[in-house]
């Protein structure tokens, strides 16, 4: 298994991300997210985004598209991750 100082030093753990106060300060839930989408976007991807698991950018659009969609307003990916 591997330690989670392992996944720091690796780059793969960044951290609790803008993208989860987002959500809870809208109200919404990584299902919201998912029913809202119209791209193949899944629980496990929103997880991993609002815990800072570094996501592809092709994975961080389908997850920045489906919030906007969700909250009805307009966020930038800069607005989301703190990573890129």
């Amino acid at each position: 298994m591997i330690s989670k100082l392992h996944k720091q030093e690796c780059g793969r753990d960044l951290g609790r991300q803008p993208i989860a106060q987002i959500m809870a300060s809208c109200a919404l839930t990584a299902h919201d997210l998912v029913a809202s989408s119209t791209e193949q976007v899944t629980h496990k991807m929103v997880a991993r985004a609002m815990k800072g698991r570094r996501l592809t950018a092709n994975a961080q659009a389908k997850v920045l598209r489906a919030l906007n969609a969700a909250a009805g307003k307009e966020y930038g990916r800069e607005e989301l991750f703190n990573y890129f």
